[in-house]
């Protein structure tokens, strides 16, 4: 399910902003309301997606949130053949608001 920034701004505040590292220079942002997680959309209907977390952050720069997390899975046990996990090797840490933009 995908939502888009102008739809965010009449269900604020969110409870949660999570930009998800995908790569070194590649991040996509989701929200949750009301428990449910949604993946931001842009205009043109697919994942909004930019090269910084500051670039996301500046997008909420306008839309009130409780919190804002980094999130990476790594791939790193797959690429160096180590045997499959039970549980997520998922890392989130705390972004504030820091306004380097």
């Amino acid at each position: 399910m995908g939502i888009t920034l102008t739809q965010l701004v009449e269900l604020q505040p969110l409870q949660r902003v999570i930009i998800h590292s995908l790569d070194c220079a590649l991040y996509q942002v989701s929200v949750v309301i009301n428990n449910v997680e949604y993946y931001v959309k842009d205009h043109e209907g697919g994942c909004l997606k930019a090269h910084s977390p500051l670039h996301i952050q500046k997008l909420f720069e306008h839309i009130s949130y409780h919190q804002m997390v980094l999130r990476q899975n790594s791939a790193y046990d797959e690429m160096c053949g180590q045997p499959v996990r039970q549980g997520s090797n998922t890392l989130e840490v705390s972004y504030g608001n820091n306004e380097y933009y």
